[in-house]
């Protein structure tokens, strides 16, 4: 354990007390939150045995932080904010794409390459290089977003902060996340993945797979696959419902994985819109 991450452990024990007016713990915080945002920190990521390995203390520096900022407001052109939290800049040297109407909070990072539409990430969110977060989409607070993800038109990525354990989102490298769709809760989709248009993923929603009917897992989308929004029927004392599911409709060969001809035909040929 380092230095740093013992202190912010220490100052989270303490929460209820902190205020703006205690410098030190503001001092530890502002440091984790730099670091966020210069990408030497992040508060999830995959480790060896593909699990999810979140980084605790890192979020309870994000908790911390709200209790040692005031409100401030600060001026962005035309337009007036009111929040504890400054906004990221400096995008060009970055290498960042930002077009007008998009915004990010200071803390989240985004990697060399990215770009936003008219869409917003959140702090203590990861976007990773060469990934597009189109117009209305939102990344939620500390969101694990991979390499060449498509999170395209009004995709909503959930936020998770409390408890400081709880797992983010995460969206593996190369995935597409077809538009209006809503992926929160801590749920997954695998490397290379596609969720048709209008799916929700969440850990309370089953994934189903198509060809042998069997539940391969709640709120995660394995590697490689083609899933769709669907309904099962269910039985209940008051009648018969149908009840939201996600359907894997294709797993996908290595040619098929880098053509988005084929997986739009795909989805196409199964009624959803890309």
């Amino acid at each position: 354990m380092s230095d740093l991450e013992a202190r912010i452990r220490h100052w989270f024990e303490h929460i209820g007390e902190m205020t703006p007016e205690h410098v030190e713990a503001r001092r530890d915080v502002e440091l984790v939150i730099t670091k966020l945002d210069d990408g030497q920190l992040r508060v999830a990521e995959i480790d060896e045995n593909n699990d999810v390995l979140v980084h605790e203390w890192v979020k309870q520096a994000i908790l911390l932080l709200f209790r040692l900022r005031g409100m401030e407001t600060t001026q962005a052109g035309p337009f007036e904010f009111h929040d504890k939290l400054d906004l990221k800049t400096d995008f060009a040297r970055r290498g960042v794409r930002v077009v007008p109407g998009a915004s990010a909070r200071r803390g989240s990072y985004l990697s060399p390459g990215v770009i936003m539409m008219p869409s917003y990430v959140n702090i203590g969110a990861w976007v990773g290089p060469g990934s597009m977060v189109d117009t209305w989409a939102t990344v939620g607070s500390c969101a694990q977003i991979g390499a060449n993800v498509h999170l395209a038109g009004g995709v909503g990525i959930g936020g998770v902060l409390e408890p400081a354990n709880a797992v983010p989102v995460v969206i593996e490298d190369g995935a597409f996340i077809g538009s209006r769709c809503m992926v929160v809760e801590g749920a997954r989709v695998g490397r290379g993945s596609v969720l048709g248009a209008g799916t929700i993923l969440s850990p309370s929603i089953p994934v189903i797979d198509a060809e042998t009917g069997d539940e391969v897992s709640r709120g995660y989308l394995p590697d490689y696959c083609v899933a769709v929004s669907a309904q099962r029927r269910r039985e209940y004392p008051g009648g018969e419902f149908f009840l939201p599911c996600v359907l894997i409709i294709k797993r996908m060969d290595e040619k098929e994985r880098h053509s988005k001809v084929a997986l739009n035909s795909l989805l196409r040929d199964h009624g959803v819109a890309t």
